[in-house]
């Protein structure tokens, strides 16, 4: 992403943002070989910056790996107490990338997994909404319980936005629903179904905005397409 030569050497740590503006109008600034003037804009991803003829290292290719978790697997880069972590099924990816959100130990499915420290913030403020679409095995199913998993009830002493909730199959009381929240609260979809007295047997997310599992196997990664890429940096500008 280009930004502000002036922004971009003092988030590089080169200098304050006025002394960048000096730098730049004294001619010390080169771009690509180029003597760089006030108002220019650049990229550390891809272009050759100089200050002083000592060039700035790049940043990382951005790199976005759609990852289906596993149960059994916490959503860290490094754990105290010794568990496996959604780390180390990435670690052969080439770059350290680091989760977007999270999926408790017990659940499984999509987890976006970027080096894009930008997009991840975007993604998991309340403000955008991104909507998460779970698949919930639920044992305790009765009639009318999705009318009790759509109520705003209060978790973490405010109230949930009106989740989405479909029957998909019920045998008895066991039953397969799909529940699509907005925020992610702390295993949310799990304190809703236990206020609706629904024990949850597995939880999957299948869909996360515009991206969806599919047929990725537990443990396994790809990379996005350039399509799915597009499409999440365009919903998340």
């Amino acid at each position: 992403m280009e930004e502000r030569l002036q922004k971009l050497l003092s988030a590089a740590g080169v200098a304050s943002r006025r002394k960048a503006e000096e730098l730049i109008r004294e001619g010390r600034v080169r771009v690509n070989g180029n003597t760089a003037q006030l108002g220019d804009t650049a990229d550390r991803r891809e272009d050759i910056i100089e200050v002083d003829g000592k060039r700035l290292p790049k940043l990382p290719t951005r790199r976005y790996l759609l990852l289906y978790k596993p149960r059994g697997y916490v959503t860290t880069l490094s754990d105290e107490q010794g568990r496996k972590t959604v780390a180390e099924l990435v670690a052969d990816c080439g770059e350290r990338v680091y989760p977007v959100g999270r999926l408790d130990l017990g659940s499984e499915g999509l987890l976006l997994m970027t080096n894009d420290g930008e997009l991840a913030n975007r993604m998991m403020h309340p403000k955008n909404e991104v909507d998460k679409t779970y698949i919930a095995y639920v044992i305790g199913y009765r009639d009318g319980a999705e009318e009790l998993l759509r109520r705003p009830i209060e978790l973490d002493g405010r109230p949930i936005k009106t989740p989405k909730v479909r029957l998909i199959s019920r045998k008895g009381d066991v039953a397969v629903l799909e529940v699509i929240i907005h925020e992610g609260r702390n295993r949310q979809v799990r304190r809703m179904c236990e206020a609706a007295d629904l024990k949850v047997t597995r939880l999957k997310r299948v869909a996360e905005g515009c991206l969806r599992l599919g047929d990725l196997k537990p443990g396994a990664w790809r990379e996005l397409t350039a399509e799915e890429t597009e499409q999440l940096l365009s919903e998340m500008a």
